[in-house]
Formats: C-alpha cells, structure tokens, sequence
C-alpha cells in the first residue's frame, strides 16, 4: 500500500504553538522570558480547555478533539517527531479544536498557563524515570503537582494513568499533599478512549492504574 503524500508545512502549522524547546541554543534566554498563553486568542474562541502531557502518537487528542468539539485541547510533547506526527493526523482530518506544543510541559504549566484557567489536565503513561542520573527528568514532583493544580479552575479535574504500580502510589502520594485537590472514588476513563500506550499494555495484559482528582 502506497504511504500518504506528507502535507506542506503550511497546513501543520495552525496547529502549532510558538514556543521554546529546552534543546536549544537559546532556551535559558528564552524561557525566562513571559509567555503567557491567551486561550481565547489561541483557540478563537471561550470554550473550556483540557491539556494532555505528553501526548505521543496523539491517539488521545484526535479523539477527544473530533468528540468533543465544545472543548479546547492543547497537548504538550517534547518529541519533535510526535508533534509533527499528530499535526499531519489532525489536519488531514480537519480537527479545528486542538493545538500542540513541543516543549517541556513543566515550564508551560509554570509560565504561561494561567492560574485557574484550565478545565481538566491529562497525564496518561509518564516515563518513570527509575535511574537517578534522570530524576531531573521525572515529571511528577511536588511542584509539578502544585502547577496542576493552579491552572485548574474549580471543578477542574486531573487525570493520571499509568501501568506501574510504584510510580503510581508515589505519585498519588505526591498529589494528596496538594490540599485543594480531592481524589475521586473511581477515575472515569475519558469517554472510553485509550492512549497508543494503553492499548498495547492491555494486548500485553498489564494492568492499568488510574486515579483522578478534582479541584
């Protein structure tokens, strides 16, 4: 079977936020200077919006972006590949609704998402990170925990998957020190769609852990 023809960059590009990457050459002058994002300007519209971390093949945001058109999604990948992967799916099937950013999704939460701005916050598989010579690299830390819960407004909510048990529970111990956040009895999978990730951890019969708080 032949591969689909690539789209010019000019039809990515909509679906591309203009933001710094930490492998530059410029990412400390950059980054320390303001990039507050303005929802309405970005999106064109006042419609609630949903941030997926580290988003992969996009499985998630083509879904949840074609279901869901009342809603604003804006995923952050530090995978250049990735992002380009998912704009290319996105605009060959017209999915208007969602925006993606290639950088580091703790420094976005931090300096340009504004406080209470934000209806729900997805973090679906992270990378443990297990070596020590890579915890600089570990996403969920009390301050990244505490972001999280800035940016949602009231009633917002955060969701975290994941298929190890012990980045899980030490996650889960990370976020139930954040006092305004309230974990859920059961975390609802979102409308029933799965990630690239879950997919293949299901095939592979790993269990799944999800938790979910709310603000």
């Amino acid at each position: 079977m032949a591969r689909s023809s690539r789209l010019p960059p000019d039809a990515l590009q909509p679906y591309l936020l203009d933001v710094p990457h930490p492998r530059s050459p410029r990412w400390r002058e950059l980054s320390s200077q303001p990039w507050p994002i303005n929802w309405k300007a970005l999106f064109g519209n006042d419609h609630p919006v949903e941030i997926e971390v580290g988003f992969g093949k996009g499985m998630f945001l083509m879904n949840a972006g074609a279901t869901w058109p009342g809603a604003n999604f804006l995923g952050i990948e530090i995978e250049r590949k990735y992002v380009m992967l998912t704009a290319g799916r996105l605009a060959k099937r017209h999915i208007a609704n969602v925006r993606l950013a290639c950088t580091d999704a703790r420094w976005l939460l931090k300096e340009c998402a504004a406080a209470e701005s934000v209806q729900a916050v997805h973090v679906y598989f992270p990378d443990p990170w297990w070596k020590q010579r890579h915890q600089k690299r570990k996403l969920f830390t009390a301050d990244f925990a505490g972001q999280c819960a800035r940016v949602l407004v009231a009633g917002g909510t955060l969701h975290f998957v994941s298929d190890v048990e012990e980045y899980f529970e030490a996650t889960c111990a990370i976020l139930a020190e954040q006092r305004v956040l309230r974990r859920m009895p059961s975390a609802p999978e979102a409308a029933g769609f799965s990630t690239s990730f879950e997919r293949k951890y299901l095939k592979e019969g790993r269990t799944i852990y999800r938790a979910a708080w709310v603000k």
